[in-house]
């Protein structure tokens, strides 16, 4: 069975929102409504000024918490890692969303709770994340981390010590990482 990550190399990101909208299209989501976004961070002083962009999303942890507090069922964590909720399930009672600490949960106008799923229909289909298909500079790598001959396990292993998880602290056990310079 596989077990599927995705590394976000943040030195490669330019802040184009591509990712962004391939999500909101390939999910039908409105203007308004986004499964990751781009934390902009400003650092350094005039005339050495400089913008980084930390693209974020659903960390389909280990550990979800959303999965703990669901009263339904409706989030849950599959064999394979992805976190899901089942929109007929969901009451849209919120407690995924407070105990998310990535804030990445959204209340569709239907009234059930959504997030990024990794695109896994195309997954399924051999296919890729749309986040990662549309990138431009190649900020995303994903697939099955225990197939030590995927692109993603093979990175991992050669830059470890380059990467690093969101909120560590919390214990939640992200299956996103992220590589900084």
């Amino acid at each position: 069975m596989a077990r599927y990550g995705m590394v976000i190399d943040e030195t490669k990101c330019v802040g184009c929102y591509a990712c962004r909208v391939a999500c909101q299209n390939q999910n039908h989501l409105r203007e308004n409504e986004a499964y990751n976004y781009l934390e902009e961070r400003e650092y350094g002083q005039f005339p050495n000024f400089n913008r980084e962009f930390l693209p974020l999303q659903c960390q389909h942890c280990d550990n979800p918490p959303c999965v703990a507090v669901c009263p339904t069922g409706a989030s849950q964590k599959r064999k394979d890692g992805v976190v899901l909720v089942n929109e007929k399930d969901c009451i849209g009672c919120k407690y995924c969303i407070a105990a998310c600490p990535y804030h990445v949960r959204i209340i569709k106008k239907e009234g059930y709770i959504e997030k990024c799923r990794f695109c896994i229909e195309f997954v399924e289909e051999g296919g890729k994340p749309a986040c990662m298909t549309t990138c431009m500079t190649g900020v995303r790598l994903f697939g099955d981390l225990d197939d030590p001959n995927s692109d993603i396990s093979q990175f991992v292993a050669k830059n470890r010590h380059r990467l690093r998880v969101y909120k560590r602290e919390l214990n939640t056990k992200p299956r996103i990482f992220y590589r900084k310079a």
